[in-house]
């Protein structure tokens, strides 16, 4: 049997940082999965791929040459969501390329296959084994039989999977977000079941290449999560986008009427517990996600479980077994690659003697790829006033920023939130073009404990949406003014054209 410092379960954003941050640490480490492409879900089915679609769509939808004299684009309604994945086979295989190569680099083994513990240093492995696979152009070898191999420490990394519900017939016709890039034919009419995150992203992306998009949910409001005031005006570019609402709605039946073939589209009918019903060409299941821990027989390391399969850790990401860590999806919120990675190197660091500081930062960037796409840091106004924090509100909208004007993004804007009174940065929303990109200044002015007079003393380019900042931050500082607040007011407006 061979053995290992570190064993990796899991090739996803997680389960690579994790075997690369041994690596580095000089340790010898195997890692396993049971796919025969790296970058797990956020490579392949999810991140990745949803996120190129969507930034396909933008550009073939004339999204981004809307206010272009003279420029008339239009998607052909016999186009295939292949035709649009072009781009991202492209990106996916660079991905592939690279972690591949990253592996190989630092010396690490990829076994492919499926991982069962035999105790708590024992994994079986099932399936495909390759020590080439370091090298995309080589075969990979199948295995005569089962390997067994021995790891001081274990990370497990073996990411989530959509939920899927027993109502739902799953198959042609009906999708979940791993399975929607399958699709053959783009639809007419579509029904995205589930308005959270992953939901409202693919109903955008759909609805800006021409299909009319229904939303259900049984919730009354989009998005809770985010400031009230980036849900509300999300909610307005989304039905100006085309997409219908469907508040308070259940879906307690769905049949396939008529199964797509290629070149033909089908239908499916949804019964909702209301009694009314919807018929449209595909379905979209985004029913939230699930851990991928059945067949790990955690029971037989002694590893336990929390709620919906989720793997209950420290801070320092060790389960209630010492030597057995967990990272990503499998251990829950916030599930996001950026997190993944950054808790696996800190896992891993802790288990072989680094003690980094535990847990993840605070303050985590967090980025919504809807049209127009959301990023926001910190508080919210609703979690401030919950807690009775005194604070100020400034906003910048696109519409008075050049580079916002550019864009023709005029529904765009940054909310800033300052703590009274010492006018410290506490929160961080935006909604429109580059959202996500943008928001990360926020995030480091928080790091840094930055207050609004602060950012009048900063310098931004111009055209650039970074200036947004610093009109923010003005009218922060005057609505404190404007409550009485004693502090120093900036000897002017920030400069305009």
């Amino acid at each position: 049997m061979e053995s290992y410092d570190l064993v990796v379960i899991g090739g996803g954003p997680a389960g690579i940082q994790g075997a690369a941050t041994a690596r580095v640490l000089g340790r010898t480490v195997a890692l396993v999965d049971r796919h025969h492409e790296l970058g797990g879900a956020g490579a392949n089915t999810g991140t990745v791929p949803s996120k190129t679609l969507r930034e396909t769509a933008v550009v073939l939808a004339g999204l981004r040459s809307r206010d272009l004299y003279g420029v008339d684009l239009s998607v052909r309604r016999k186009i295939t969501v292949a035709d649009f994945l072009r781009h991202e086979r492209k990106v996916k295989e660079g991905l592939n390329a690279r972690f591949n190569q990253q592996l190989d680099a630092c010396d690490t083994r990829v076994i492919f296959g499926d991982a069962t513990f035999v105790d708590a240093n024992t994994i079986l492995i099932h399936g495909r084994s390759s020590d080439e696979a370091c090298d995309p152009h080589k075969e990979r070898a199948a295995l005569d039989e089962d390997v067994m191999i021995r790891g001081d420490k274990i990370l497990i990394a073996t990411g989530s999977s959509p939920s899927r519900p027993g109502i739902f017939p799953f198959g042609p016709g009906v999708f979940d977000s791993d399975t929607l890039l399958n699709l053959g034919n783009l639809p007419n009419t579509m029904a995205v079941l589930g308005a959270g995150t992953i939901g409202c992203e693919y109903a955008c992306t759909f609805a800006a290449l021409g299909s009319k998009v229904h939303l259900i949910d049984g919730r009354d409001c989009l998005l809770p999560f985010l400031d009230r005031s980036i849900a509300e005006a999300l909610t307005v570019e989304m039905e100006r986008a085309g997409i219908v609402f469907r508040w308070k709605e259940r879906a307690t039946s769905c049949v396939v009427e008529d199964v797509p073939t290629p070149g033909h589209l089908g239908r499916v009918r949804l019964g909702f517990d209301s009694g009314e019903s919807l018929v449209v060409e595909e379905v979209l299941v985004a029913a939230g996600r699930v851990s991928n821990t059945g067949s790990l027989n955690l029971e037989a390391a002694g590893v336990k479980l929390g709620e919906r399969g989720l793997i209950p850790v420290d801070r320092s990401f060790r389960t209630n077994v010492p030597h057995i860590y967990a990272a990503g999806d499998v251990i829950g919120f916030p599930a996001l690659a950026s997190t993944s990675i950054e808790q696996a190197q800190r896992a891993v660091q802790h288990a072989f003697g680094r003690n980094p500081a535990p847990g993840t930062p605070d303050l985590l960037p967090h980025g919504l790829w809807t049209i127009p796409e959301i990023g926001f840091v910190g508080s919210t106004e609703e979690e401030l006033r919950k807690q009775g924090i005194p604070y100020v509100a400034g906003l910048a909208s696109y519409a008075d920023n050049p580079r916002g004007r550019i864009l023709g993004d005029a529904a765009g804007f940054l909310k800033l939130l300052f703590r009274l009174p010492d006018l410290e940065l506490v929160g961080a929303h935006m909604i429109g073009e580059q959202a996500t990109d943008v928001i990360h200044i926020g995030m480091i002015a928080m790091h840094a404990h930055l207050r609004a007079d602060q950012f009048d003393d900063m310098c931004f380019n111009l055209p650039t949406l970074g200036e947004l900042y610093k009109y923010a931050a003005f009218e922060a500082i005057l609505e404190a003014e404007r409550q009485g607040v004693d502090r120093p007011l900036p000897k002017a407006a920030p400069g305009s054209l």
